[in-house]
């Protein structure tokens, strides 16, 4: 959810009956029942360039915007652009390899884009309104998480770091190749697996890091949690760019909203610190499910994920305490 969704949900109460989730519960979408067997899930998501490559940043971005369907177990319908392009740049075929990123993810979801909306903005910027369908009593939200439940993540952790890095000119080439590959895949795989073996509760890992989006799950869920540090997997090379200052100012407001909700314990490093506040972009899914199917879900998990690991578990507790260790 962004800092603005953050804003409105204080000023724009919601009482319409078909509304199941607006920004009040802080979960990854909107979800509209159209009647007792449908729902609309609608999300909208859109950034500046974080990688150099245009088609690379079109598909980062429709797989970050498609993402949120996906955590609250949705289905994608279709897509519709959100572009703001320099006028004086539009000769220049950048932003046609852009769309055409985006697109080639779509369709890769199984999707059509049906339009859009662009503005002349001197800044690039591009994302997408993601539509899909889920039954209204499949919903996967942030509301369901129980004590003893162990906790999964998709993808690895660090894609902050990597993209300020890039933009200094210091990420090694190998890093920015696995991490776009990584941003670009879709977490449809994943989503999928989650259903086939049952989760309580999700979320996708995105600009409020890793920590961050755990605590607001464990907030609808009334629970704490423990995070293993060392079990969090994390994209090769990142610590040392951490160590070099590569570090964007959202990781920094990251650490500093969640302080007061983390107890840390004295061996985590500092720079795990603060790659587990990384701002993501087109992170993975954090799902939180009974121990005893953990086991299935990594097997599930194992071809259609970048990575499927055990990071932690839900506690009783303050509800979004998290203890790392």
């Amino acid at each position: 959810m962004s800092e603005l969704a953050q804003v409105l949900r204080h000023l724009v109460p919601v009482d319409d009956p078909n509304a199941l989730v607006d920004a009040s519960t802080g979960d990854d979408a909107a979800v509209y029942r159209l009647d007792e067997d449908r729902a609309l899930v609608v999300t909208a998501d859109f950034f500046t360039p974080i990688v150099d490559d245009p088609r690379d940043f079109g598909r980062i971005a429709a797989a970050n915007a498609l993402s949120d369907l996906y955590a609250m177990g949705a289905r994608p319908l279709f897509g519709l652009n959100l572009v703001g392009f320099p006028r004086d740049l539009l000769d220049r075929g950048i932003l046609e390899e852009i769309l055409t990123g985006g697109g080639e993810v779509c369709r890769e979801a199984g999707i059509a884009v049906l339009g859009g909306h662009s503005i002349d903005d001197a800044e690039p910027k591009f994302g997408m309104v993601a539509v899909g369908e889920v039954h209204p009593e499949r919903i996967l939200g942030h509301d369901g998480a129980r004590p003893g439940d162990v906790l999964v993540l998709t993808k690895p952790v660090g894609s902050g770091v990597v993209a300020t890095a890039i933009k200094a000119g210091q990420a090694p080439a190998a890093l920015v190749e696995e991490a776009v590959s990584v941003m670009a895949t879709l977490n449809a795989g994943a989503a999928d697996a989650a259903r086939e073996v049952g989760v309580h509760a999700a979320t996708d890992v995105t600009g409020f890091g890793l920590l961050g989006h755990l605590r607001a799950l464990l907030r609808a869920s009334g629970v704490s949690a423990t995070v293993e540090a060392g079990a969090v997997p994390l994209f090769a090379e990142v610590e040392a760019l951490v160590e070099a200052g590569h570090v964007p100012g959202g990781t920094r407001r990251n650490a500093e909203d969640l302080a007061a909700d983390l107890a840390w314990s004295d061996g985590v490093p500092p720079v795990v610190r603060t790659l587990l506040c990384d701002a993501q972009t087109s992170g993975g899914l954090l799902l939180s499910l009974p121990a005893e199917r953990a086991p299935q879900l990594l097997g599930a998990l194992e071809s259609r994920s970048p990575v499927a690991v055990v990071v932690g578990r839900v506690e009783k507790g303050p509800a979004g305490h998290i203890e790392v260790v």
